[in-house]
C-alpha cells in the first residue's frame, strides 16, 4: 500500500507544542495570527538549533504560518521578506526555513541553487537539521548532482547527532541500497528508532514495513495503527494510507466519510494522489 517516505523536513507537527523562537514572534505580530498550538519561549534559539532533533518547528512551523495566512498573497510576500531579513542577520532558523522554501517553492519560485547553498553553509556549522537537509539535496539532485553515497554519509552523520528525520532517511538508504549495501533489518530498526522519537516519517515508514512484511512479519492491523498515529501527527502520506484503508474496508470497517476526511487532510498538504481520490469519492 505505502511507499517509504524520505523527507527534507527536520521536525513534525507532533513537536509543535514544545517550543518556538523569536522569529515566529515577528511573523505572529504582523499578521495577528491566533496560533494556539505554539507557546513562546525565551530560551535562546542557538540552544535549540544545535540539538540533535530540533524541538522547535522549522519546516512545519512555516507550513502552519502559511496555512493560517489563508494563502493571502500580500501576507505571504511579507512573510518571505521577513525570512530574508532574518536570514541576512545570520538567523540559523530563518536560513533553514529559506532552504526549505526554495526547495519546495512555498510562496516563491523554486531556487535549488540557493537552497543547496544555504543547506551547505549551515551543515558546515555542524547543525544536524541542515546536515539532513544537505543529504536530501544530494539524494535528489537539488542544486547539485545526485550523489547517493554522499547523501548516505550525511544522513548517517545527522542520525549520529540524534536527528530523528536523519535516522528515518538513513533507514531509507539501507532499505533501497542507496550509498550502502541493502540491509532490510537495519532499515526496519532505524524506522523503529525514528518512530520511538515520535517522528511521523519514521512512524509512517515503520507502518509500511508491517504493511509489506519488510524486516518483520506482515501485520495489516499494526500497519493501520501506525498509519493512524502518524496521520494524527500530520503526516500527509499516512493520512492518505488511512483514507485508503477506510475506503476499502479490508482492515477496518469500511467508512467512506472517514476516507473522505483523511483524503482531504492529505490533499490540503498538496498530495496530488489524495486530491485525485478525494475528487473521485465526491463525484460518486
Amino acid at each position: 500500500m505505502s511507499d517509504i517516505q524520505i523527507n527534507s523536513n527536520n521536525v513534525d507537527l507532533s513537536n509543535i507544542n514544545n517550543s518556538t523562537h523569536e522569529f515566529f514572534q515577528i511573523i505572529k505580530n504582523f499578521d495577528k495570527m491566533d496560533i494556539k498550538e505554539v507557546e513562546p519561549t525565551t530560551k535562546n534559539i542557538k540552544e535549540y538549533i544545535f540539538e540533535g532533533d530540533l524541538s522547535i518547528v522549522i519546516d512545519e512551523l512555516f507550513n502552519l504560518i502559511f496555512n493560517k495566512l489563508n494563502e493571502g498573497v500580500d501576507e505571504i510576500k511579507k512573510a518571505i521578506e521577513l525570512y530574508h531579513k532574518s536570514a541576512e542577520l545570520e538567523n540559523y532558523v530563518a536560513q533553514l526555513d529559506l532552504a526549505y522554501i526554495y526547495i519546495h517553492g512555498k510562496g516563491v519560485n523554486k531556487n535549488y541553487d540557493l537552497a543547496f547553498k544555504l543547506s551547505k553553509k549551515l551543515a558546515e556549522k555542524g547543525i544536524p537539521n541542515a546536515i539532513n537537509r544537505l543529504g536530501y539535496c544530494y539524494n535528489n539532485g537539488i542544486g547539485t548532482d545526485v550523489d547517493k553515497q554522499k547523501a548516505f554519509e550525511l544522513y548517517k552523520k545527522a542520525a549520529d547527532l540524534g536527528n530523528s528525520t536523519g535516522i528515518s532517511n538513513l533507514g531509507y538508504c539501507y532499505k533501497n541500497g542507496f550509498g550502502t549495501n541493502t540491509n532490510i533489518q537495519k532499515a526496519f530498526d532505524l524506522y523503529q528508532k525514528a518512530a520511538d522519537f515520535e517522528n511521523s516519517f519514521g512512524i509512517n515508514n515503520l507502518g509500511s514495513c508491517y504493511d509489506n512484511g519488510i524486516g518483520t512479519d506482515f501485520d495489516e492491523q499494526k500497519a493501520f495503527e501506525l498509519y493512524q498515529k502518524a496521520a494524527n501527527l500530520g503526516n500527509y502520506k499516512s493520512q492518505y494510507n488511512v483514507a485508503l484503508i477506510y475506503e476499502y474496508g479490508d482492515v477496518v470497517e469500511k467508512d467512506i466519510e472517514l476516507a473522505i476526511y483523511w483524503y482531504k487532510k492529505s490533499a490540503e498538504q498538496g498530495y496530488k494522489h489524495a486530491q485525485k481520490k478525494l475528487d473521485e469519492l465526491l463525484e460518486e
